[in-house]
């Protein structure tokens, strides 16, 4: 199966995921700081979840900023979680890779996101994801693990490694969202398609860095994407290849001019030009 024969499929799949959006929603459960919902925190909405339910379970989170550190645990599958307004359904925290543990051991890159997606078929709408320690070298928003994830009118606000696409072997959509960050803000393993988002440069840096394995077909798509941000001209790479069977690429997208006239960086070993597949 060809690129353009398998991206016609994966576009159907992930139709069907979409009109699940459009269609009208009772929420399980409600989620709001005021009381006036079923929770006021949303780690206690996911607890709530019937652990492997089969039906899909639809969370509304109201208006607010809700600093949690939260996880999805791989038993709860299926979750929706559908934001009140974009801007103003916040879920965020602080911690950074630099940061110490109780044990005094730094917490790394892995350990300091702010939001943990082991469960398959997750869903959000409308939801800011956010990891508000600064620019203090590696600091996650989303860690992404699950198969079958999907974003829509999402943004994922933070420096570098901003979104983590860990899930090696899982399949991630992201249709109209907004991602920023400085370097490598989109990395990780899964096969991601990134469709009509935005991507965000700031400062200088690089937008992604794939770690696809070798036995994976396809890594990063970006389809009909807009490139933008406040970096200054020819200060970004598309991409640098974390693992050497890296693959990026970009179709149909409008690239900013702080992206550099060479486009992809190699990382500093001649051998990923052999092996990593970049492309726009």
């Amino acid at each position: 199966m060809n690129l353009k024969s398998t991206l016609i499929v994966s576009a159907i799949f992930f139709l069907a995921i979409n009109l699940t959006f459009a269609k009208a929603v009772v929420y399980d459960f409600v989620v709001a700081q005021d009381g006036s919902g079923n929770f006021k925190t949303v780690q206690e909405a996911i607890n709530a979840v019937p652990d492997f339910r089969k039906t899909p379970t639809r969370i509304l989170i109201k208006k607010g900023v809700y600093k949690e550190k939260l996880v999805l645990a791989g038993s709860k599958q299926l979750v929706k979680l559908i934001g009140e307004d974009v801007n103003k359904t916040i879920l965020t925290y602080d911690d950074f890779a630099q940061k110490k543990n109780s044990f005094g051991e730094e917490k790394g890159t892995s350990g300091s996101s702010s939001f943990y997606i082991y469960g398959d078929g997750f869903t959000a709408e409308n939801i800011t994801f956010e990891n508000s320690s600064g620019p203090v070298g590696q600091a996650v928003a989303v860690w992404v693990a699950g198969d079958m994830s999907a974003f829509r009118n999402c943004r994922f606000l933070g420096f570098q490694d901003t979104l983590y696409t860990y899930g090696r072997g899982s399949r991630q959509y992201y249709r109209n969202c907004y991602i920023e960050g400085t370097v490598d803000f989109i990395f990780g393993s899964s096969t991601a398609v990134f469709d009509e988002c935005e991507i965000f440069a700031k400062n200088d840096g690089y937008l992604t860095a794939a770690s696809t394995p070798d036995t994976t077909k396809y890594g990063y798509v970006f389809l009909n994407c807009k490139v933008r941000g406040d970096a200054s001209k020819s200060s970004f790479y598309l991409g640098r290849p974390w693992r050497p069977y890296a693959k990026t690429v970009f179709i149909k997208s409008d690239l900013g001019n702080m992206i550099k006239p060479e486009g992809w960086d190699h990382w500093g070993k001649e051998s990923n030009k052999q092996t990593a597949y970049y492309a726009e």
